[in-house]
C-alpha cells in the first residue's frame, strides 16, 4: 500500500501551525475523551488488519496452489499497509512519540484491541477462508462508510483499502462456494471453518462508549447500521455454496477491551521477537 500523505486531526494541525501543541497537550498522553476515542478506535482498525495480516503470512508457501499462494501473501501486504497507516495515525493522537513499529511490537496482549476473530488460528485452508470471508465482508462495509468520514486521514486511507478488501471478499467467498459444493471432505471442513468463526461475529457489531464517541462526531459509523446487509451477503454465499447457516453460538466478546484468546500470545510471541530481542537495532 502506497504511503498517505500525513493528515494530523484537525484540532492538532491547528495547534501545531500556530506553535501552541504544547499547551494543547499534543505531545503528552491523550486525556480529553475525544482524543483518547480516536486513539483507541485508530487502534482497532490498526490492530484488526495487523493481526490478521500476521495470520494470513503464516500460509506463504504452504497453499492449494501457487496463485492462491501469492494472493494470500498479497492479503497480508494489503493488511499490514493499512495497519501502518492506522497506528502511526494511533500514535500521533496519542502525542507519547510511539510510531506504527512502537504500537505493533511493543505493546503487550492485553493492550490490543483486535476483534477475536481476526487471532483465531489458521486452522485448515477451509477456516482460513471462513474467517476471511467474514471479516473481509465486515471490513468492506465498514470502509464504504469510512470513506466520508470527517477525520481526512481515516477516510484516505479506508478510500484506498477498501478496493483491496473488495477482491479479498471476493476470493473469500469463491472458495467457500468451492469448497462447500465441492466434494464431501471439502464441504465438511467447509461447514466446521465456519462453525468455528460464526460465534465471533457478534463482536463486530458490538458498540461501547469508543463507538459511540467517535460516531457522534462522524468520525466512526454505526456498524449496526449494515449488520443486515452483511448477514444477506454471507447467507447468499452459504446459500450459493449449499452450505446451511451455522447454528447460533454464545457470543464471545472482549477483544476491544484487552480481552483475548490465548492465540493472540502466541501470534505475538512470533510477530515481536526480533524488535523486543534488539530494541536498538535500526535495519
Amino acid at each position: 500500500m502506497p504511503s498517505l500523505p500525513t493528515i494530523l486531526p484537525r484540532d492538532v494541525a491547528r495547534a501545531e501551525a500556530t506553535g501552541h501543541a504544547h499547551e494543547h497537550g499534543f505531545d503528552a498522553p491523550v486525556t480529553d475523551p475525544h482524543g483518547a476515542a480516536l486513539f483507541e478506535y485508530a487502534l482497532r482498525l490498526g490492530d484488526d488488519a495487523l493481526i490478521l495480516g500476521q495470520r494470513l503470512s503464516g500460509w506463504t508457501g504452504r497453499c492449494p496452489t501457487i496463485e492462491v499462494d501469492l494472493s494470500l501473501a498479497n492479503f497480508a501486504l494489503d493488511l499490514v499497509g493499512q495497519a501502518t497507516h492506522f497506528l502511526g495515525y494511533a500514535g500521533q493522537v496519542e502525542g507519547r512519540g510511539r510510531d506504527a513499529d512502537r504500537l505493533a511490537f511493543h505493546r503487550d496482549v492485553l493492550d490490543f484491541r483486535n476483534c477475536l476473530l481476526v487471532e483465531q488460528p489458521n486452522g485448515d485452508f477451509a477456516r482460513t477462508m471462513a474467517r476471511q470471508l467474514l471479516f473481509s465482508t465486515y471490513q468492506k462495509m465498514l470502509f464504504d462508510r469510512l470513506v466520508v468520514s470527517a477525520d481526512d486521514f481515516i477516510a484516505s486511507v479506508a478510500a484506498k483499502a477498501v478496493k483491496e478488501v473488495a477482491y479479498h471478499e471476493e476470493l473469500a467467498a469463491e472458495w467457500v462456494v468451492r469448497l462447500g459444493d465441492g466434494t464431501d471432505e471439502s464441504r465438511r471442513r467447509m461447514a466446521d471453518g465456519l462453525a468455528w468463526c460464526w460465534r465471533f461475529i457478534p463482536e463486530l457489531f458490538d458498540r461501547d462508549d469508543v463507538e459511540e464517541a467517535v460516531g457522534a462526531r462522524g468520525i466512526g459509523t454505526d456498524a449496526t447500521a449494515f449488520r443486515e446487509a452483511f448477514d444477506a451477503r454471507i447467507f447468499a454465499v452459504l446459500t450459493e455454496a449449499t452450505l446451511p447457516r451455522p447454528a447460533d453460538q454464545r457470543p464471545i466478546l472482549g477483544g476491544r477491551r484487552g480481552h483475548h484468546s490465548e492465540h493472540l500470545g502466541h501470534v505475538l510471541s512470533e510477530m515481536q521477537f526480533l524488535p523486543r530481542a534488539y530494541p536498538d537495532a535500526r535495519w
